[in-house]
């Protein structure tokens, strides 16, 4: 069975944009040689990346044109995105969704065994961690402190427990951290 995996950078604050759509300066503070080899490392994992709509446009326009290990991997893999309306994704290997991504999810992750990962995409990722659908999070802690911009985990979220797995420190002081949900398999 799949895992599904969020990933996603945050800042000490707990935001992952600024206050503008795709305000994400401050991944420059993380990206270097450590986040790119383990985003590698995620991408060579993965068995399906997972996006919500606005999200996943941004990716594509991005990814298509990319070059490098880690474009390569984000154009290869194979790629859901959800919409609420009919709509086409000009990215390769990538399907469209239109159904609850709560219910998709958990039929997804009886098809295959590799995780699936969730980047970005805070409004799915609020969705699915509602419907209690998270085996495992992933967070960068960015060491800054943007003061304004939108949370990862917006109030309101249902109570959850995780477990740490590990926690890493890189050269730039960013930690990565992993949270398995408790009672899911990654948890024990």
């Amino acid at each position: 069975m799949r895992p599904l995996v969020l990933w996603n950078l945050v800042t000490l604050d707990g935001l992952f944009e600024g206050t503008k759509a795709w305000d994400l300066a401050f991944h420059q503070l993380a990206w270097g040689e450590e986040l790119e080899r383990l985003s590698i490392e995620q991408l060579e994992a993965a068995d399906l990346l997972v996006f919500g709509r606005a999200t996943g446009d941004g990716m594509a326009a991005y990814w298509r044109t990319a070059t490098g290990p880690v474009a390569d991997f984000m154009n290869r893999l194979p790629k859901v995105v959800f919409s609420r309306a009919p709509r086409a994704v000009d990215w390769a290997n990538t399907t469209v969704l239109r159904e609850d991504p709560a219910a998709a999810v958990a039929r997804l992750k009886r098809e295959g065994d590799g995780p699936m990962f969730v980047f970005g995409s805070a409004d799915l990722s609020q969705t699915l961690m509602d419907a209690g659908a998270f085996d495992e999070v992933r967070l960068a802690i960015v060491p800054v402190i943007l003061g304004a911009g939108r949370p990862l985990f917006p109030r309101g979220l249902r109570r959850r427990a995780f477990t740490l797995l590990e926690s890493r420190r890189l050269s730039n002081g960013c930690l990565v951290v992993r949270y398995a949900a408790s009672g899911s398999a990654a948890a024990g």
